[in-house]
């Protein structure tokens, strides 16, 4: 491990509490604490915690804020409403995606998450593209602290530490409101297909608030191995894999989150191009057995390479092997039967829905 990883303020606690810590983009983050199946089995039936406070957090500000953010990403930034949460990407002038992003409407600003992986470039992407634009942009990635409480009992964990009604609030909704008496983000919003919560607070504080989220009889501090199994069973794309620069929105089956009548952003026309080409499409496989497919594996129809896998894992809910994968159009029909390329050796694969 070296010295120029960056740290988290829950660093401390994670090798204290036995957390495996890894290089993660950059961040000397905990892979796991346990075992990942135990630790993705809490967060399906009662309640796992995540430090996710690598990810970068970008504050904007002004009143050209709503406009620069609508140049920059895909989705439709005038149409949310304060407290509202958006999915978008961000793109090149080429369609290729940048980053996929969550956008945040507050009274006075708005947030920008991105991943940690791919927060500078994103900095030096919006520096590039804001004269012009009466804004300030602010990265807060250092000054905030941000982790994630997912499963079906994090209703009642979040509700512990904070006065704001957490429980009527509705998915992709945020507000600002108290955790242990502090000025923070509360967001209805997670990467693990369950219900949760993600809580952004100053980094001073961060550890009180993990801690006391942690008395919690049903509570575990999860770590990014169970993260990944759980946004694969979910099929959420992740970047690096399901997502790249030579990765259009369409392709990527994230349609839903580009509003081209909306505004000009930055790759509008390379994008709509993209729609209609219908080259490959991202398709969910189960296959046979437990060897485990993993990403750069060949997916074959007959003897023909239709496309490759970009993530795959052995699925704890499921007790089968799933994937994502990038393939042909004509290969992309829910129940078609292909082959994977396990490390030599070709295994039955079908195509199921994400």
């Amino acid at each position: 491990m070296t010295e120029t990883l960056l740290r988290t303020p829950f660093h401390a606690w994670h090798a204290d509490h036995g957390g495996r810590l890894v290089d993660f983009a950059g961040w000397e983050m905990p892979v796991q604490y346990t075992s990942i199946i135990e630790e993705h089995t809490a967060v399906r039936c009662s309640a796992g915690l995540f430090d996710i406070a690598h990810m970068g957090r970008l504050m904007f500000s002004g009143p050209d804020a709503c406009r620069l953010l609508d140049r920059l990403v895909t989705n439709d930034v005038a149409a949310l409403e304060v407290g509202q949460v958006r999915y978008a990407l961000v793109c090149r002038d080429d369609g290729g995606i940048l980053d996929d992003v969550l956008v945040y409407r507050f009274a006075d600003d708005y947030l920008l998450v991105v991943n940690a992986s791919n927060r500078v470039k994103i900095v030096e992407w919006i520096e590039d593209h804001c004269q012009g634009f009466d804004v300030e942009v602010v990265d807060r990635t250092h000054d905030w602290a941000m982790l994630a409480v997912q499963g079906p009992g994090s209703v009642e964990l979040v509700a512990g530490v904070t006065d704001h009604d957490v429980a009527a609030m509705p998915y992709y909704r945020c507000a600002i409101g108290p955790v242990l008496g502090n000025p923070a983000r509360i967001s209805r919003t997670g990467y693990t297909g369950e219900d949760g919560f993600e809580l952004i607070v100053p980094a001073e504080v961060a550890v009180s608030v993990w801690e006391r989220l942690m008395e919690a009889e049903d509570a575990m501090a999860c770590g990014l191995g169970c993260r990944d199994t759980l946004r694969l069973e979910a099929a959420m794309p992740l970047y690096g894999h399901e997502l790249s620069e030579q990765i259009d929105p369409y392709t990527a089956g994230l349609g839903f989150a580009v509003k081209p009548e909306a505004a000009e952003f930055i790759g509008r026309d390379a994008v709509l191009a993209a729609a209609s080409r219908e080259l490959q499409q991202r398709v969910g496989l189960k296959l046979e057995g437990r060897r485990i497919a993993r990403g750069g594996a060949t997916v074959f129809s007959g003897e023909t390479a239709v496309g490759e896998v970009t993530s795959g894992t052995f699925s704890p809910t499921l007790e089968i092997v799933i994937a994502m994968a990038y393939v042909t159009s004509a290969s992309a029909a829910t129940g078609t039967a292909v082959e994977v390329d396990v490390r030599g050796q070709r295994v039955a694969a079908e195509v199921v829905e994400l």
